[in-house]
């Protein structure tokens, strides 16, 4: 045990250590994190119960729905064409960087972030994937256009709700719309700026992300059809974008009984030319479902069934199958797939798909129907080594799913003042309900880390304020500045905020920073308007550690960060935020503070 007097600098003296041990990466951010829980236990700090609380925290609870409910919709419904739509003309790094951070950030003004961030990190990890960028290099970016967004207006984010909250309790004017829109809109288009010209060089590129999805490419050749509503007719090779396709090359076309190869830029197409292209395993995905107007010939058609799969399969050298065309093997009534493509060991497979001969050793792209890994386990002629994608097609239980969701959504809006939390509940009982999600999506989506530092960093957040060593150090830190003017102590009071919420979070640092901001302005005999926003926006700049908002912890696993990422690109995002809000701040109010 620990006589009460010490317990404060106990407690600082921790959280330090903690800090530079995840910082130098000699521990993990959940190991350090446990072992500072298990040192307040010991010594009495915290009970059992505190230590505990965590898992019981709403917040907490929410994200993991919302991990759930995301994983659901993705699963269920192609949300990636949703997305597609939105980016699809950004071809480059920064221009998908810009694309993405500004339309989140305005979408996060409007809803919580988190949401946000959760639906779009499996997006964003994919396009980076495709286009050979490392997730390393998108996902903070994601997660920062998030957070400064969410300050453009009093419902984009928890932290201001809390604190509007606290000056309803004190019978304070609500915040002004007009404030929190100025001031958020510049400390956002700033940040984005920034991180698109300057910031983004900080980012860490950790390309070995990619070494597992890089060594999956291989070369496959794939037969389409032209139909007849293409746009395609009457356009030569060059005029129908067929020439630089990303990733994928156009090898041959069959015109009737004739063949062309190689084809010409300005060799015209016609309808029913059977189009012949190669390429790496996941831009041949993209192009089968492309837009271009081109479909699979009748024996690789998609199912009418609800879900299927593109995989990859082997075959091996038992085979029934070996020497046998396309066609001759029945493949399609055998297994319910169809071959989409083939790819043998670096040599060149040309003509059509039913009438190529499988040999051991092949590796084939699947369209698969419900039952193939059930007649796979029957016949034992392939083997699966990967899975490509989901196909999804949702039937009438999934649109009734759909549509009951919806509705829910929009009740709970408009009628009711439920918060989040038993609103997520509703929508994840809705989706077990109808099956949307299962036991095993819960298995393999769970980050058992994130839980770890979530329910952990609340702990110590509460050794922070029981032991009273936050107003402590808040305390000292007035008492220094107040010689020097009011601006001064609005510094120190910011830096303070910033400095809490880096490490308990946002709504843990506004409660601490509003009672110390309510008495300074009361004590000096001024507006308390500008304190207010000052921890705001403090409060809110949550880019120093993972720990310090939900967001961050949602892309700290797929991002395949490190503690000190955060930092290297966070301090100066951070200064950058807060340097601009406090001269926003300072502006607005310079007759009260000067």
């Amino acid at each position: 045990m620990i006589a009460e007097n010490f317990q404060p600098w106990f407690v600082i003296f921790v959280v330090f250590l903690i800090f530079l041990l995840i910082y130098k990466e000699y521990l993990k951010a959940s190991v350090c994190f446990l072992m500072a829980v298990l040192l307040f236990s010991i010594t009495g700090i915290l009970t059992p119960a505190e230590v505990l609380s965590g898992f019981s925290n709403e917040s907490i609870a929410s994200i993991v729905m919302l991990i759930l409910i995301t994983t659901g919709l993705r699963k269920n419904f192609q949300l990636e064409y949703l997305f597609d739509m939105v980016f699809k003309k950004a071809k480059s790094y920064r221009g998908f960087m810009f694309r993405m951070m500004s339309q989140v950030a305005i979408l996060s003004s409007f809803i919580n972030n988190t949401p946000v961030v959760a639906l779009m990190t499996p997006y964003v990890v994919d396009w980076g994937k495709k286009n050979n960028i490392a997730p390393s290099r998108l996902l903070i970016p994601l997660s920062y256009a998030t957070i400064m967004g969410g300050m453009i207006t009093l419902i984009g984010t928890s932290t201001t709700l809390v604190l509007n909250g606290f000056l309803q309790d004190y019978n304070h004017p609500s915040l002004l719309f007009e404030d929190l829109f100025a001031i958020g809109s510049m400390v956002t288009v700033t940040g984005i700026l920034f991180i698109l010209f300057v910031g983004h060089r900080l980012l860490p590129d950790y390309k070995d992300v990619l070494k597992t999805y890089s060594e999956n490419k291989r070369e496959y050749i794939v037969e389409t059809r032209i139909l007849p509503n293409s746009k395609l007719i009457g356009k030569n090779i060059l005029e129908a974008g067929l020439r630089n396709l990303k990733g994928v090359y156009l090898v041959e076309i069959l015109r009737g009984s004739r063949m062309i190869s190689p084809v010409g830029p300005t060799e015209v197409l016609v309808n029913g030319d059977v189009l012949f292209f190669a390429g790496n395993t996941n831009d041949i995905v993209e192009l089968i479902n492309s837009d271009f107007g081109i479909e699979l010939p009748s024996t690789a058609r998609s199912y009418d069934s609800d879900k299927a799969e593109i995989v990859e399969a082997v075959m091996n050298n038992f085979s029934s199958l070996v020497n046998k065309t396309v066609k001759q093997s029945d493949f399609r009534n055998r297994y319910n797939a169809a071959i989409v493509a083939i790819h043998r060991n670096g040599k060149k497979v040309s003509g059509r798909i039913g009438d190529i001969v499988l040999q051991a050793g092949d590796l084939l792209m699947l369209y698969t129907g419900s039952d193939f890994r059930d007649r796979m386990e029957i016949y034992r002629d392939l083997f699966v080594v990967s899975k490509l994608r989901d196909i999804v097609k949702p039937g009438k239980r999934k649109y009734y799913a759909i549509s009951i969701m919806a509705l829910c959504a929009v009740v709970l809006f408009i009628f009711s003042k439920m918060t989040l939390f038993p609103a997520l509940m509703i929508i994840l009982g809705i989706m077990i309900g109808f099956n949307l999600i299962t036991a095993q999506d819960v298995k393999r989506e769970l980050d058992l880390n994130m839980i770890a530092i979530l329910v952990f960093s609340l702990a110590i957040g509460q050794a922070i304020i029981k032991t009273d060593a936050g107003n402590m150090v808040s305390v000292f830190i007035i008492d220094f500045l107040e010689p020097y003017g009011n601006i001064s102590i609005l510094i120190g009071l910011l830096i303070l905020t910033n400095l809490l919420a880096s490490f308990i979070g946002n709504v843990g640092a506004i409660s601490i920073a509003f009672p110390l901001a309510y008495s300074i302005s009361n004590n000096l005999g001024v507006e308390g308007y500008p304190f207010f926003l000052t921890i705001a926006y403090a409060a809110s700049a949550a880019f120093l550690t993972p720990i310090s908002y939900q967001t961050n912890l949602i892309i700290f696993g797929p991002g395949g960060y490190k503690f000190k990422d955060f930092f290297r690109i966070g301090l100066p995002v951070n200064i950058l935020y807060l340097s601009v809000a406090l001269a926003i701040i300072v502006f607005r109010y310079r007759d009260v503070l000067l």
